[in-house]
């Protein structure tokens, strides 16, 4: 990272950020290109490791990507504030972001895809545990990207003079 001064590298620090992330870009190979897709997600952690999860319907571009090449690369951000300072004519964007890599599995036991779903039912329903329908779960594909390496940065929002 080349702004070591951004950097972030306290683990509860960049699960926080996470956490506070609406949604996840992840980056599959698609013949040497890079395939990118918002997704909704989950997240925990498992064996002191990242684990996001994600589900789509059963067919689909980004699980036939999958299938060929389980590595993906992701990105989170966050926390976005674009500042005009009008009288130097200059702007600047804070924010906070994750970036990393991992491979992607998919998830095929019955138990595991509730269980996984019911984590990213948790990522947008924070105040109350929120039923979904299990009859849902066949017609439903479940994966998971088991993060490898990911690294963390935050831009703090320029203090104003006079503030």
């Amino acid at each position: 990272m080349r702004r070591k001064d951004r950097q972030i590298i306290n683990f509860n620090e960049i699960y926080d950020i996470i956490n506070r992330c609406d949604i996840c870009r992840i980056a599959l190979n698609n013949e040497g290109y890079p395939y990118i897709l918002p997704l909704n997600f989950g997240v925990s952690v498992e064996n002191e490791k990242i684990v996001f999860y994600f589900h789509s319907a059963l067919e689909g571009k980004k699980l036939e990507l999958i299938e060929k090449d389980n590595r993906a690369g992701f990105e989170l951000d966050c926390s976005h504030d674009l500042e005009y300072f009008e009288e130097k004519g200059y702007c600047t964007y804070a924010y906070e972001s994750v970036i990393g890599r991992g491979h992607i599995l998919m998830i095929e036991d019955e138990k595991e895809k509730f269980e996984a779903l019911e984590i990213l039912m948790a990522h947008y329903h924070t105040s109350k545990e929120t039923w979904f329908n299990p009859a849902a779960i066949p017609r439903t594909a479940v994966y998971k990207l088991e993060v490898e390496e990911f690294t963390a940065k935050r831009k703090e929002p320029k203090k104003r003079e006079g503030n």
